[in-house]
């Protein structure tokens, strides 16, 4: 039986896809473990899909204000890396799976610098900083994108974006979240974290668009399901305190979520969009200004060119999102979005990868 090392974290959209693959592994006989930042999300992630996992320390790769990397960070970095070798030197795993950000770093590096295969997953369509760290070693890459910037095709082979491929009948999701049946129900999900943006400005919008009483124009009443980040919760709660139909929450089951949504308004992560596709949800996408390469733009884009979604820059978002939500409140414009939807599904990704990765273990 072999042991596969899946290193990630930093995000949920690193890290779903390798609790996926984890899962897929282990389905087909294998062990498989989580290597990340210690106290990061990833080890609670790790936890709550029943999955081991062994923490290192991680230093982010950003950048000070002279344009060099911090010293402190790069130590850390450097005290990941050995505490990672000396772990896999113990273990001898058969592969590592890197799948980008700064806390898989550590394990991808160390699992090279003792010969060990690695195999990385790329899921934006530009190669990522730490990915080019490691794609040089790499035995193969796989892609969530039909082509990625910064990366040679030699080496890549499209396998989608593995995403859990669990789904909850809807009247059981609605239970699991104390939702009741016979409503719209929204979700507003910026990421693992949460979203400021969202945070501030959604609440406000879909007060004004479904009133006090939370409901549509022609009387169906509404509900809303917002996960807004364990930090924020404090500052959205308060705010929305005399909506019945208004639920913040730190953070939520997403299989639940997804099952139980009729849509959703939510950052637009390339993780997020498999999500919402293979589930079938139609999202109102609120790009990051900030992603790299403005890849979320992009991201957004191509999925409302599918239909199966609406893009809202974030700098328009009191002037357009409203109008956004109405449209997607209508329910024959809800089941077209519906169906693009489920044709961009990345169903059999995580099945994908793991075939991948055991074409190159030891």
């Amino acid at each position: 039986m072999s042991l596969i090392v899946m290193a990630t974290g930093g995000t949920g959209g690193h890290i779903y896809p390798a609790v996926a693959t984890a899962r897929e592994l282990m389905g087909r006989g294998h062990q498989a473990l989580l290597l990340g930042q210690r106290g990061g999300m990833e080890e609670r992630f790790a936890a709550d899909s029943g999955l081991d996992f062994h923490g290192v320390d991680a230093g982010k790769l950003a950048r000070s204000g002279q344009g060099r990397p911090d010293p402190r960070e790069l130590l850390r970095a450097a005290r990941g890396v050995a505490e990672a070798r000396a772990f896999l030197r113990e273990t001898r795993p058969e592969a590592v799976v890197g799948y980008g950000g700064f806390a898989s770093l550590p394990g991808v590096l160390a699992a090279q610098s003792l010969g060990l295969p690695t195999v990385l997953h790329e899921q934006n369509a530009r190669l990522g900083l730490t990915q080019r760290l490691a794609v040089g070693r790499a035995r193969a890459v796989g892609t969530a994108y039909p082509k990625v910037v910064g990366l040679n095709p030699d080496k890549a082979t499209q396998v989608g974006m593995p995403v859990r491929e669990e789904r909850l009948p809807r009247t059981e999701a609605l239970a699991r979240l104390g939702l009741r049946e016979g409503a719209l129900t929204v979700l507003v999900m910026g990421g693992s974290q949460g979203s400021l943006a969202l945070n501030n400005g959604v609440p406000d919008v879909l007060r004004s668009v479904f009133g006090a009483e939370g409901r549509t124009s022609d009387g169906q009443p509404v509900q809303v399901l917002h996960s807004t980040g364990p930090r924020w919760i404090d500052e959205v709660a308060p705010r929305v305190a005399d909506l019945g139909w208004y639920h913040p929450v730190p953070y939520v089951n997403a299989v639940a979520a997804w099952s139980a949504a009729d849509f959703g308004i939510t950052r637009a992560g390339t993780g997020t969009l498999a999500e919402a596709a293979f589930h079938g949800v139609p999202l109102i996408m609120v790009p990051l200004p900030e992603s790299a390469e403005n890849h979320q733009f992009h991201n957004a884009q191509s999925v409302q060119e599918a239909g199966a979604g609406r893009l809202v820059e974030q700098s328009d978002l009191a002037g357009a999102l409203g109008g956004a939500v109405l449209e997607c409140a209508q329910p024959g414009t809800r089941a077209a979005m519906r169906e693009a939807a489920l044709g961009r599904s990345p169903a059999g990704a995580a099945a994908r990868l793991a075939d991948l990765v055991l074409r190159h273990v030891r």
